[in-house]
């Protein structure tokens, strides 16, 4: 026998665990703190990820693991054969090798670039993990605890793709659950696709002055971007297209033998990003034809899925349970996250912040501050049992 409806929140077990939530969260805070001050720029998370196993390791989780994305992995066994709860946070940051993590504290105030995102989702998810061990609760279902890689920009979602690919250590889950970031309100059911693009345009170059004339890349390349800003994007569902960096040539008295233009497009539903990617490559063919000599590269250097979870799903209705039990009123919520994955492969998906409020998320002023946080790290915790599970006390 399991139990999974809100008498859950009842058992002494579980009011064991909410307390200790609240007793041990300046070890929360030390957490979330130290994970944070190591670095874990794009496609270099493996020293954060290393810690974290130790972490796992520390806690009794078993058979801790990486994939061959570099995910960091472990199992927290259930009562029964059901398929298993994924709970996650993402190890990576924005920030480039060579920034300064380290934190600083002023009462429940800390900042430091990454702080927050997703520092906070990672020490939310090991204080879940303590409070499970300390407490003696059993789910019925299994846990698969997962840090993931590559959730930031050009890391295109890699760690979550990975586990949710045939084979993959997430495959067959029954349900999966983002922590990241502050916040107690939101929960996020519709994944925001996106859809991402490198177009290189290369030509003769030459002189500014003696080969004057000359096929010249970046100005095709302004003109592409000027007719791309004009294309008529979707009101309902909403789409966006962002012309997000741009660069080439060599010199500024030489016409460019290279030029190139980074383009975001955004919408929740990929027949829209589709008709962006024709329109795209339509103004790149028309523009760069027009001068002989010029050639074109369209490159896809990013592609979210986009999803959604239905509401009445049981997951989404366990996290709105649980988010009135902290009494607030939650808000679902469109964003693009490590949930997009799964949610595009029909598994039930979420993320939800981890308490506290945050800002500047994505800058080295990034803060976070501790208001509400045990509120935070309970709200996961009970998300997970009422959908998990518990078995009977002895």
């Amino acid at each position: 026998m399991t139990t999974h409806s809100s008498s859950i929140a009842e058992d002494p077990r579980v009011q064991q665990a909410f307390s200790y939530l609240v007793e041990t969260d300046e070890t929360t805070l030390r957490t979330q703190i130290e994970l944070s001050e190591i670095a874990a720029p794009p496609f270099h998370e493996g020293k954060r990820g290393l810690r974290l196993a130790r972490l796992f390791h520390a806690a009794g989780l078993v058979d801790v693991r990486s994939d061959e994305a570099g995910n960091v992995i472990a199992d927290r066994p259930g009562a029964s054969d059901e398929r298993a709860l994924v709970v996650s946070a993402h190890l990576d940051t924005v920030f480039p090798e060579g920034t300064d993590v380290s934190v600083t504290r002023e009462g429940d105030l800390l900042r430091g670039p990454g702080i927050s995102d997703d520092a906070r989702g990672l020490a939310c998810m090991m204080a879940v993990v303590r409070a499970l061990q300390d407490s003696g609760l059993r789910t019925a279902r299994p846990l698969l605890f997962v840090g993931t890689v590559g959730e930031e920009g050009m890391g295109d979602l890699r760690g979550v793709k990975e586990l949710f690919r045939s084979g993959g250590d997430g495959e067959g889950a029954s349900g999966f659950i983002s922590l990241d970031g502050a916040g107690l309100d939101r929960i996020v059911v519709h994944g925001l696709g996106s859809r991402r693009y490198r177009i290189t345009v290369q030509g003769p170059g030459g002189h500014s002055w003696v080969d004057w004339g000359t096929a010249n890349p970046l100005h095709a390349l302004n003109r592409v971007g000027g007719r791309l800003t004009a294309l008529p994007l979707s009101k309902e569902p909403r789409a966006t297209l962002t012309l997000a960096r741009t660069g080439g040539g060599t010199s500024i008295n030489a016409i460019p033998q290279e030029a190139w233009l980074e383009v975001d497009t955004r919408c929740s539903e990929s027949s829209h990003l589709d008709s962006l990617q024709e329109q795209i490559r339509s103004v790149v063919d028309e523009e760069v034809g027009r001068e002989p000599g010029l050639r074109a590269r369209i490159e896809v250097v990013g592609d979210r899925p986009g999803g959604e979870t239905p509401e009445e799903e049981p997951l989404v209705q366990a996290a709105l349970e649980a988010t009135r039990g902290r009494g607030r009123m939650p808000q679902l919520a469109l964003s693009s996250t490590d949930a997009n994955v799964p949610m595009a492969l029909g598994i039930p998906a979420l993320t939800l912040g981890c308490g506290g409020d945050a800002g500047l998320a994505h800058t080295t002023d990034e803060w976070y501050r501790n208001v509400n946080g045990p509120d935070g790290t309970i709200r996961a915790l009970h998300t997970i049992l009422l959908y998990a599970g518990i078995t009977p006390a002895a």
